[in-house]
């Protein structure tokens, strides 16, 4: 068994693969490398083979998104460690030896995370996990280094290893048998909020996330679906809601199902009047989808063994704190 395998999942990710494989190679020296491809139709597979041959490849039949690639072709990798890394991330030198030192210090941490910065603003932090993430108790997520679009410059001021609640999919270190004890990413996710949702089972578990303040990488982001696009709107609405459905405990459960249903709709009027109408037809999509698939995720509720209380839940509201009480910072925030 390798003890470390990096894994990147790719679609139609030739350029990426070019830019930031290299990088990737150079600096991990102590670990297996594997691109596994997601039915890619450019040319990313005669590029690895032409031009990184020591790269291990696995081939997928179709495309089956972030969550469930993720889950397909992890079955083909036999490591203690996997490390998930996005291909539009580049890593730099001693970026895996402190977070698997910290891992293995700590047999109770089960995933863990490096500072994500920003590959074209590097003195800032990045929007998909900055240097740790975090919940509200109605599921929204935020970080330390960002909340909602405003986003921190990086003064050092979150270089300590610090427990958080979720380990972003951009670049996330997961031990092997506690990804796959859990059951591994939920497919029906597709892509967003998944690596969100596999951290809150993980907690259910018993096990502890973290986020390690010696290790830093660069992440491009949006590379396979961009910000703007509808779609990714649906996606994060339909997973958010999905992942707080299943996971939140039965205390308060009714009354958090309700707020958010609430505050979804008040997100999906301020696109129809800001932002634009695909955007807030995406709100509603998500909600029929969610519905339409309901039963489906009324048994996934019934599998999980949920703890009543998770220490890294935030109890206040995030959306009140940063649009109503005007905070911007993670460390301004009321505790």
């Amino acid at each position: 068994m390798n003890q470390i395998a990096v894994v990147i999942l790719n679609y139609n990710g030739q350029k990426h693969l070019a830019d930031f494989l290299p990088s990737v190679i150079q600096y991990s020296s102590d670990a297996t490398i594997y691109v596994a491809d997601n039915a890619s139709t450019d040319s990313s597979l005669e590029l690895l083979k032409s031009e990184f041959p020591s790269v291990k490849i696995i081939e997928l039949k179709e495309n089956h998104g972030f969550a469930q690639g993720y889950n397909e072709a992890l079955e083909f990798v036999d490591a203690e460690y996997y490390v998930l890394l996005n291909s539009d991330v580049e890593v730099t030198p001693n970026w895996i030896e402190p977070v698997i030192e910290l891992m293995n210090n700590d047999r109770t941490i089960a995933a863990c995370q490096p500072k994500i910065k920003a590959f074209y603003q590097k003195s800032h932090f990045e929007y998909a996990g900055a240097a740790g993430g975090f919940i509200d108790h109605l599921g929204y997520p935020f970080c330390r280094g960002r909340i909602f679009q405003e986003i921190e410059q990086d003064l050092k001021q979150y270089d300590d290893n610090h427990e958080v609640f979720w380990a972003t999919g951009a670049c996330m270190f997961v031990r092997a048998e506690v990804f796959h004890q859990v059951g591994g990413f939920d497919g029906d996710f597709f892509a967003h909020m998944e690596e969100i949702d596999l951290c809150w089972r993980i907690h259910h578990a018993g096990y502890k996330v973290y986020a390690c303040g010696s290790s830093e990488v660069y992440h491009v982001g949006g590379g396979t679906l961009h910000k703007s696009n509808p779609y990714k709107t649906f996606l994060n609405f339909r997973n958010g809601l999905a992942m707080l459905y299943k996971n939140h405990p039965d205390k308060g459960f009714s009354l958090a199902i309700f707020t958010r249903l609430i505050l979804d709709g008040v997100a999906g009027i301020k696109f129809l009047l800001f932002d634009s109408w695909e955007d807030c037809w995406a709100v509603a999509r998500a909600h029929f989808d969610f519905y339409a698939h309901f039963l489906s995720w009324y048994k996934k509720r019934k599998q999980i063994q949920r703890k009543d209380v998770i220490s890294t839940v935030y109890r206040r509201n995030i959306v009140w704190q940063h649009f109503i009480d005007d905070v911007q910072t993670y460390n301004e925030l009321q505790r």
